[in-house]
């Protein structure tokens, strides 16, 4: 086989810039292995940078920040081929080509292995989502008989919080602009159901969170450092609402004893994220976590999938199959 299939990001633009194009089948070299990719979760970083916002990335390219598949051709004596792997962030779809294609050519650190029996969608939600979800629990420290908030609840990394949190006894809280997908938080862990209408949460929460994962990001990171109860813990794991907290002023805005912190899932990309993932794929397993797979889409329909995923109508996780 020497072409594939790909969905190639052409230019800057709306959903219809992705088209689907015959092409050559990556080489291997040196560091970097050939994966046969079977499914790539679709995240919203991938719209910002079709839609252009993304400097550093040129067009045209396959995007895709993560996937998962089967190494095809390797480079590395611990990664034979026939080995299940995924891969997330390191510039994959964006300096170099990524998952939305029949084969993908991805450095080795990148590379983490898993055995497991889940189908290739499910596999294909949980590398970037839940990745980021347990890196940023483990950076609250929350624990059995914490109260969590979670601002940002349906979306996909939200869910995934929430299926982590509560499967370890946490007492889990979570916002949402749309009361219609109060039920897939629930079924996620969520106990208590919070409507966001842009105002402040404090009249809305009988009792303070111990901890808030804020996945709005900069328009409710403030708001989060006042509800949270105080010595608690906030942490920033997302930009929802774009990436700068404007005037801020620490010393005004922290209250004493009260923690800030954040969480990139770039901090847990390749070997340092591998046990990690299979934590998370043990669990799902074993039905302690939902996987929250919402949609899963052909990639014929990538143009389909990103306008689904535009508009908002994505409660959890979309997945692109091939």
């Amino acid at each position: 086989m020497t072409t594939m299939r790909a969905a190639v990001c052409v230019r800057a633009g709306g959903p219809e810039v992705l088209e689907i194009r015959e092409l050559p089948v990556p080489a291997v070299r040196d560091g970097w292995s050939r994966v046969r990719v079977r499914g790539a979760g679709l995240n919203r970083s991938e719209l910002r940078t079709r839609q252009g916002h993304s400097p550093n990335v040129r067009f045209p390219r396959v995007l895709g920040i993560e996937c998962v598949g089967v190494v095809a051709a390797s480079t590395d004596p611990s990664l034979p081929e026939g080995t299940t792997v995924a891969a997330v962030m390191g510039e994959l779809g964006r300096q170099f080509d990524g998952g939305y294609a029949e084969y993908a050519l991805v450095p080795n650190a990148l590379l983490m292995p898993v055995s497991t029996t889940l189908p290739w969608e499910v596999l294909a939600a949980l590398p970037e989502t839940y990745l980021t979800a347990q890196g940023a629990l483990d950076a609250l420290g929350v624990g059995p008989g914490d109260r969590l908030l979670i601002r940002g609840g349906t979306s996909s990394v939200g869910l995934a919080a929430a299926s982590i949190a509560s499967g370890h006894g946490v007492e889990v809280a979570a916002t949402t602009r749309q009361p219609g997908k109060a039920g897939a938080m629930t079924a996620a862990g969520v106990g208590h159901v919070l409507l966001d209408d842009g105002e402040s949460l404090s009249a809305a929460l009988t009792t303070r969170p111990s901890h808030v994962l804020d996945l709005v990001g900069a328009s409710t990171a403030a708001d989060s450092l006042r509800l949270v109860r105080r010595g608690g813990t906030v942490c920033v794991a997302g930009s929802l609402s774009g990436w700068l907290i404007r005037d801020f002023e620490p010393i005004a805005m922290i209250p004493s004893g009260t923690r800030l912190t954040a969480f990139h899932s770039d901090d847990i990309r390749g070997s340092a994220g591998t046990a990690v993932l299979r934590r998370v794929v043990h669990n799902v397993e074993a039905g302690v976590y939902r996987p929250n797979v919402d949609r899963v889409f052909g990639l014929d329909d990538i143009v389909a999938a990103h306008r689904y995923m535009e508009n908002n109508q994505a409660t959890g996780k979309v997945v692109l199959a091939l």
